[in-house]
């Protein structure tokens, strides 16, 4: 089984690029995705039924475009810091491969700001995949 991580944020479009790049894949009856969201500072200490990653719309988004394909999908929270989170989350599931999305930002909007997708292109002991919408 390939198992295949993808960690959205709250923009539905790129959240549909990402699964679409993952249902466009040869040999989906052999891929298993681990959808993931980060919460929000607010939603970590609030109480589990305001944590459930479900909850979130760009998660049901995908669980339900990849499950229509009839891909198996299992729902993760990821903790804070978000790149943190990932790369946990990829070596506790043996994830084999990380399809994420990034933000447009300026250099020195990542300077400042820092990067997810950088930080995750950097550590990740699995190949990483940047999916753009169209419109990037």
């Amino acid at each position: 089984m390939y198992r295949i991580l993808l960690p959205v944020d709250d923009d539905a479009k790129r959240a549909r690029a990402q699964a679409d790049f993952v249902a466009d894949l040869p040999g989906i009856d052999d891929i298993e995705v681990v959808v993931t969201h980060t919460l929000t500072d607010e939603e970590v200490g609030a109480p589990d039924e305001l944590r459930n990653v479900d909850r979130v719309d760009t998660v049901r988004l995908v669980r339900d475009r990849l499950e229509d394909r009839g891909l198996d999908v299992e729902l993760v929270e990821a903790r804070h810091p978000p790149a943190d989170g990932i790369l946990e989350i990829a070596a506790e599931f043996d994830i084999d491969h990380i399809a994420m999305s990034t933000q447009r930002r300026s250099p020195a909007g990542k300077a400042l700001f820092g990067s997810v997708a950088q930080t995750v292109l950097l550590d990740a002991d699995v190949p990483v995949t940047i999916v753009t919408t169209d419109d990037e």
